[in-house]
């Protein structure tokens, strides 16, 4: 029973944590705010994560693995072309952020931070040797891109990232509502791919 109970408020706070942080985002939320989003006290949550660091970090790795996840079958099957595979996995991305705002702000603070060992990091490393990759270099061995083909991988993540990076302050000056920046990124995942191709047939 003591097991199910812990779990439980565990699993509460993890929810609530999710949603306050995507809500308010990591600066603005306070303990106080996930606690009582999860209907349980402080002390709980410092006793299962000792801070809100480590609980936006808890969430950040799970993030990156679900992301991943997702992403790593799709860059490994050699049934799709180098198009297709940026289409699936720019709409997967796009979604994980949409759920989870702040993740690009988390990734330049540890990176600043001087971590080495980032979840993602090390994931990046593992898709070096993924088919996607490999269609890459054969597209620059036989002419068809004359350029490195991680400047592409560049590419496609700025064109997804900067919109979040800038995100807040343009919210804060109201060029536009919540609603209307999700409603532009969820555009955007048809438009990068159309991009991509381009550069990838040199138009």
């Amino acid at each position: 029973m003591t097991i199910t109970a812990e779990t439980t408020t565990e699993e509460k706070i993890l929810n609530a944590a999710r949603s306050i942080f995507t809500k308010k985002g990591f600066l603005a939320t306070t303990v106080r705010d996930i606690a009582t989003e999860a209907n349980t006290n402080v002390a709980s949550v410092n006793y299962y994560f000792r801070s809100k660091e480590n609980l936006f970090a808890f969430i950040m790795d799970e993030t990156i693995k679900k992301l991943f996840d997702k992403i790593e079958p799709v860059l490994n099957d050699e049934a799709t072309t180098a198009i297709q595979k940026i289409e699936i996995c720019v709409g997967y991305y796009i979604d994980q952020l949409l759920e989870n705002p702040d993740f690009p702000f988390f990734m330049i603070n540890e990176v600043l931070a001087g971590q080495t060992n980032l979840p993602m990091v090390e994931k990046f490393k593992t898709l070096t040797n993924s088919v996607f990759a490999k269609q890459l270099y054969a597209m620059q061995a036989d002419g068809v891109i004359k350029f490195h083909p991680v400047n592409l991988m560049w590419n496609i993540t700025g064109m997804i990232v900067f919109p979040f990076l800038s995100r807040p302050k343009q919210l804060e000056a109201g060029y536009f509502e919540a609603a209307e920046f999700e409603a532009m990124m969820r555009e955007r995942k048809k438009l990068i791919p159309v991009w991509i191709g381009q550069i990838l047939k040199g138009e």
